[in-house]
């Protein structure tokens, strides 16, 4: 597959998917607590995309269970909504969505404190997220793919975090995953990358550990865990490309920051 380009009337329809997963997101956002399941806060947000026009583009995609993937502590990605698995004090989760809206793709990611949690993992959550912050600054037409990567890797690493290797962000459009692939870190031996073009449109997502970047795969085939058992943060939107600063599609509701 190769890179698109977005025109004006699809990026029009991305912004307005992006838009509206906003909205799922600082509705589920608010629903997390101790003593919550992922299964709930997974039927709320099928519920409310529903509502919204929309259609979850994780359920079912590649067999995945889930509208949302809900990883606590450890589990880099993939966790699997489930009743039995309930939210307590000192928590972190990652909530990853997207959704589709007339036939264009939205995917984000943002992870929650759940009650009193302790300074180490508000600064692991809080540097996560300025790790997206640092490397979208470069994410504007005349810029290279692995300049963005090159900046969260710099800015993670600074901490001592660990940034995976084996998961990176991707183009997006009329299909969840497109090319280019987005890494979080500076490929070795792998030049500059692409030349960031005006209409591009890329989901780019910042996964960093407290400990190593090495992941596992757990034997449900999805769930992704840290290998060291150390905790991760996950902070994601979906980015266009402009002519000058670059837009950040998924981060606003109603003017406001989710």
């Amino acid at each position: 597959m190769a890179v698109t380009i977005k025109a004006a009337h699809e990026i029009e329809l991305m912004r307005e998917s992006s838009k509206r997963l906003a909205v799922v997101h600082d509705e589920i956002g608010k629903m997390i607590e101790p003593g919550i399941s992922t299964y709930e806060l997974d039927r709320k947000a099928r519920e409310l995309i529903r509502e919204l026009e929309g259609v979850p583009n994780f359920l079912n995609y590649h067999g995945f269970p889930g509208a949302i993937c809900a990883s606590i502590n450890e589990v880099v990605v993939h966790g699997i909504p489930s009743k039995y698995t309930v939210l307590k004090d000192g928590d972190i989760i990652g909530i990853d969505m997207g959704l589709i809206y007339r036939g264009y793709h939205s995917d984000a990611a943002r992870t929650h404190l759940v009650g009193q949690c302790s300074e180490e993992d508000r600064l692991l959550v809080e540097r996560t997220k300025q790790s997206f912050f640092e490397g979208v600054k470069f994410a504007k037409a005349g810029c290279h793919l692995y300049d963005i990567s090159a900046a969260i890797q710099k800015y993670a690493e600074s901490f001592g975090y660990g940034v995976v290797r084996d998961m990176v962000g991707h183009g997006i459009g009329t299909h969840l995953h497109e090319d280019p692939e987005v890494p979080n870190f500076k490929p070795f031996g792998r030049g500059k990358g692409l030349l960031l073009r005006p209409g591009m449109t890329l989901a780019i997502e910042p996964m960093i550990t407290a400990g190593t970047w090495r992941i596992e795969v757990l034997e449900d085939e999805w769930t992704t865990v840290t290998a060291d058992g150390s905790k991760c943060a996950h902070y994601e939107n979906t980015v266009l490309i402009t002519d000058g600063e670059p837009e950040i599609l998924s981060l606003y509701r109603d003017g406001k920051e989710v």
